[in-house]
């Protein structure tokens, strides 16, 4: 049996403080790979803290708040590719032998990105995702959204990730599963997690892929979660596709393990994905007018 083991780190990291999140990352890696975890999965912005400066709490324009002093110092404080602290987790992703998607505001053209770094055992970046769903609706709508779903080969596995609101949007991860993703791993920090969750077991059921999120506790928060595509078994029978559901609140490590097999086999016998798909009628996709009740204030 061929199997693949995500580790979810279900921590807060709130804090912009990158010495701090990374030496406790790194601690989280060091556990993953006690444990036989082929791959570490970290919440959303890890590195730098999931946090804004009070200029984006202001009914100033987005095109103004760019010029602000906190926020110039704010995106100076975003990470790319040649930051210490991502090459921290890609020399313990070599040294140990693991995988490590990490997380972290990076450098956009003008603004900062909400990104994610797959990163493979030899400490090499796959695969650099932005958000491309960023919440336009509160403070994220001064980041630079991403504009592509990417899918990377790690050990013979095809992933593919997504970030918290990306989830929101059925399309995130059907595009993932048209680029050929078997697992989707999604980094995550939000609350009202029941619904969401739903939402994810069936991005795994439509897809058949398998599903894996990290998400820091609290109060109706937590949840990291895992599921599988198997929603019924070769004789039928309907079966429960969840994994592994953490509590709301409880800190650590939580890992959830794929049978490759048994979901390559699911994958090349059942309906669901890009079996019968009527692409034809999906036109209407493409269409980016908005209209009511779904307009909008932009600011």
């Amino acid at each position: 049996m061929k199997t693949f083991t995500v580790a979810t780190v279900q921590y807060n990291c709130s804090i912009p403080d990158p010495e701090l999140n990374t030496r406790i990352g790194l601690a989280y890696v060091k556990e993953a790979k006690d444990r036989g975890a082929d791959m570490v999965l970290f919440p959303e912005c890890w590195i730098t803290g999931y946090a804004f400066p009070d200029i984006v709490e202001t009914n100033l324009p987005s095109h103004e708040i760019e010029n602000h002093p906190d926020f110039k110092a704010w995106y100076d404080a975003a990470i790319d590719e040649n930051s210490p602290w991502l090459k921290s987790f890609q020399d313990i992703a070599r040294e140990l032998s693991i995988g490590i998607v990490i997380t972290s505001f990076t450098k956009g053209i003008k603004r900062p990105q909400n990104s994610a770094f797959v990163i493979d055992r030899n400490g090499k970046i796959l695969l650099k995702y932005t958000k491309v769903h960023t919440c336009d609706f509160a403070a994220e709508r001064i980041l630079e959204s991403g504009t592509e779903f990417k899918v990377c080969d790690f050990d013979g596995v095809k992933i593919g990730i997504m970030i918290c609101y990306d989830r929101e949007y059925p399309e995130s991860a059907r595009v993932l599963m048209l680029k050929g993703a078997e697992i989707i791993l999604v980094p995550n920090d939000c609350g009202c997690m029941n619904h969401r969750l739903q939402a994810l077991s069936t991005r795994a059921y439509e897809n058949m892929v398998g599903i894996v999120m990290a998400n820091p506790p609290g109060e109706d928060a937590g949840c990291s979660c895992a599921y599988s595509p198997i929603v019924w078994d070769s004789n039928g029978k309907s079966v429960n596709n969840t994994i592994m559901l953490a509590d709301n609140e409880t800190e650590g490590l939580y890992l959830a393990k794929f049978d490759l097999d048994e979901l390559r086999n699911y994958r090349n016998r059942d309906m669901m994905g890009n079996t019968f798909r009527k692409v034809k009628a999906y036109q209407e996709l493409l269409n980016d007018k908005v209209e009511a009740p779904f307009i909008r204030l932009k600011l």
